[in-house]
């Protein structure tokens, strides 16, 4: 199948929708092994068809090295789809759970059922694996499907429609191409779903166009998500675990470590750690280094550059690199130390390559400081105390946490994916990938005459007796 022409306008895209809405029966009744099909060949098509294709766009976006585009975007959409292929027989099959003793006579189960025509709207900084992670959730629950990648990084969607179009049916997933217009386009039409991946401003402005239409809406947002590295953590793991967490991308990751709280006593020894990983990292010149990604253009360029010089006027102190290359999209990743809590750094999410490294004393004071933001999608803690650990975890709320990593959590299909409030609505990845794009029905069955049958009207003084000895022993 021909891929979908550059731009469409709205008449156009309104008539993919109806394609879907009009087969989204359809494809909700067929058996599951076509929906395994449809996965199988999308695995396929990233994992052996396309997979050079996307190192190539990704490399012309983002100057991405090929190892990180197997990590960041091919690894978890196989490993999505490997574990929904192991788990969609359960997923899909009844649940059936208790039914109370007062309806004696019924059973009850639950039917997970598609929500029917999905919107997906990926962000450009992992434009694969954000684009096609939540369509393995769509399609194992028998949604139809439209997907929007970003028009930021238009090599790699030029590679996704073309992948697209030649594993499914127009009726089944599309991908649009567009800028803003063909956005706001995708957002006037009754969805019965939206899956958003992008920043928490974006996020409000998703919500309130599917408000109109009552469309359920999954947001996966940001924040400036805190390091925490205590007084027994080790120093060592924690510096490369954070550097590679935080520089990964050029630091355009939505669960990068924002900033770091380290522990007075273990301050200096940080701080001279990460010199020694970032140098072993990218050989001391990250912008000349076939390991280390670009910001993805100008614009995003100029807006990391004004926030370092914001700190330097502030009073920080640039530890290491900071070096913009005036040729390239390149920025070095730079360590902050003597950072005022009044700069844009501490104040923006920076997504960008800038650390950061805030001393602290007393934990309390780390922990009314996390408090006092919106809540984040990550927290990570370095520690080796469990006592430390369970006070943070107790005393803060984020989306996802890690403990002497960061990041990881992502890729544990198992671990519910995606943030809280300002960071965020609903879950992904695994079974809760598949809830967000299932309705989850009740359903319950009589299967013989039940002791509630004597309980209509009219009602009698006999009957209201009954009904109380029901209250009091049966609810």
């Amino acid at each position: 199948m021909e891929p979908i022409k550059d731009e469409l306008n709205l008449e156009e895209i309104t008539a993919i929708f109806n394609a879907q809405k009009a087969n989204q029966s359809v494809v909700a009744n067929q058996p599951i092994k076509q929906r395994r099909k449809k996965l199988l060949a999308l695995k396929k098509a990233v994992e052996i068809t396309y997979r050079d294709a996307i190192k190539e766009a990704l490399f012309k976006d983002m100057g991405k090295p090929s190892a990180e585009v197997d990590l960041t975007e091919i690894f978890p959409i196989t490993s999505e789809i490997k574990h929904t292929l192991s788990h969609l027989n359960s997923w899909t099959y009844k649940q059936r759970v208790s039914t109370p003793i007062a309806f004696l006579g019924a059973s009850s189960y639950i039917k997970y059922e598609p929500k029917g025509v999905c919107l997906i709207i990926a962000p450009w900084n992992f434009p694969v694996n954000l684009t096609l992670a939540p369509l393995v959730s769509a399609i194992a629950a028998g949604n139809t499907v439209i997907l929007k990648p970003s028009e930021m990084t238009p090599h790699t969607s030029k590679v996704l429609k073309t992948l697209v179009a030649e594993v499914f049916n127009i009726n089944e997933v599309a991908l649009i191409e567009g800028a803003v217009q063909t956005s706001t386009d995708l957002l006037s039409l009754p969805f019965n779903h939206i899956f958003f991946t992008g920043s928490p401003a974006i996020g409000k402005i998703v919500m309130s166009a599917a408000a109109k239409h009552l469309t359920s809406v999954t947001l996966e947002l940001g924040g400036k998500s805190p390091t925490i590295v205590d007084e027994t953590a080790s120093i060592k793991s924690a510096a490369k675990r954070i550097a590679w967490g935080k520089f990964v991308n050029a630091g355009q990751i939505c669960i990068a470590p924002d900033y770091v709280y380290v522990h007075k006593s273990k301050y200096e020894a940080l701080v001279t750690e990460f010199k020694k990983v970032l140098d072993s990292f990218y050989d001391s010149d990250a912008n000349t280094s076939k390991s280390y990604a670009c910001v993805v253009n100008g614009n995003h360029k100029s807006r990391i550059s004004s926030i370092i010089e914001d700190a330097k006027k502030h009073g920080a102190t640039i530890t290491y690199g900071g070096k913009i290359d005036k040729n390239s999209n390149a920025i070095e990743p730079t360590v902050l130390t003597n950072v005022s809590m009044d700069s844009r750094v501490m104040q923006e999410e920076i997504f960008g390559p800038i650390l950061p490294i805030i001393s602290y004393e007393n934990i309390e004071e780390v922990i009314a400081s996390v408090n006092a933001n919106e809540k984040p999608l990550a927290l990570y803690i370095y520690s080796k105390k469990n006592k430390n650990v369970q006070y943070i975890l107790n005393n803060t709320r984020a989306g996802g946490s890690c403990i002497n990593n960061n990041g990881v959590h992502f890729y544990n299909n198992n671990l519910p994916f995606g943030g809280s409030n300002n960071s965020g609505i609903g879950k992904s990845h695994g079974f809760f990938g598949f809830q967000e794009f299932s309705n989850a029905r009740g359903v319950l069955r009589q299967n013989i005459p039940g002791a509630l049958e004597i309980l209509t009207p009219p009602y009698t003084s006999f009957k209201e007796k009954i009904i109380n000895l029901t209250i009091k022993w049966l609810s």
